[in-house]
Order: structure tokens, then C-alpha cells, then sequence
């Protein structure tokens, strides 16, 4: 999609990663959804724990594991995206020289270059 802004193009790049600065941003959402979800587990087993235990087991467990599996999903990193080009540039072919071109020998026993042989 190409747009005219203040005379010049811009261009829309759908291939291209996300910004850095977004990717954090998402990374700390994420993360702190999940430990508000693990926040309000907490405070639902020291609310049902006298109520209906097997229920505030079940929130326990939650506030207990959740942490670490919010600290794995916000520190995963950047996607990855493979069908961005690679940036390793391969090393150009080098040739190679060929050997020195030795003179034609005719059936007459002349050379290509006109010398022609000693003899009778």
C-alpha cells in the first residue's frame, strides 16, 4: 500500500519484525496480567481455604506456578520471523585460473602459431 504524505511515498513493509519498543511493551503486558491473575489466586485461597478447600488447593497451585510460567512468556524473546532474508551474504566464487594454454601440435607437426619443424 503506497501513500502520498507531504509529497512523498511511504511504503507499507508487512514483512518487516516488530519494533522493539512494542515487543517490550507487549512482554511486560503480558506479564503483568499474569501476575495480577496470580494475585487474585492467592486472595481467592486465603478467602475459600476454611470455605471449600479442594477449590483454594486448586487457586493455590495456580498462584504458586503461574510465576514461573509468566517469567518464561515474557522473557521468550522476539518472534521469529523466517521469512525475513538471511543476513549472511555468501563469499563471492572465486575462479579459477586456468593453466597456461600449451601450442597446438597439427598432423603436418606445425604449431598454431606458424612455427614450422626442423627436418625433411
Amino acid at each position: 500500500m503506497v501513500r502520498k504524505r507531504g509529497g512523498t511515498e511511504v511504503f507499507r513493509i508487512t514483512e518487516a519484525r516488530q519494533g522493539l519498543a512494542e515487543d517490550v511493551r507487549g512482554r511486560q503486558r503480558r506479564y503483568v496480567i499474569s501476575m495480577s491473575v496470580r494475585t487474585l489466586a492467592v486472595i481467592a485461597t486465603v478467602a475459600l481455604w476454611n470455605v471449600e478447600r479442594p477449590v483454594a488447593i486448586v487457586t493455590l497451585t495456580l498462584g504458586v506456578l503461574l510465576p514461573y510460567v509468566a517469567v518464561v512468556i515474557a522473557n521468550g524473546g522476539r518472534e521469529n520471523v523466517t521469512s525475513l532474508p538471511s543476513a549472511h551474504i555468501a563469499p563471492p566464487a572465486r575462479t579459477m585460473i586456468a593453466p597456461p594454454v600449451e601450442p597446438v601440435v597439427a598432423e603436418t607437426g606445425a604449431t598454431t602459431e606458424g612455427d614450422r619443424p626442423s627436418g625433411p
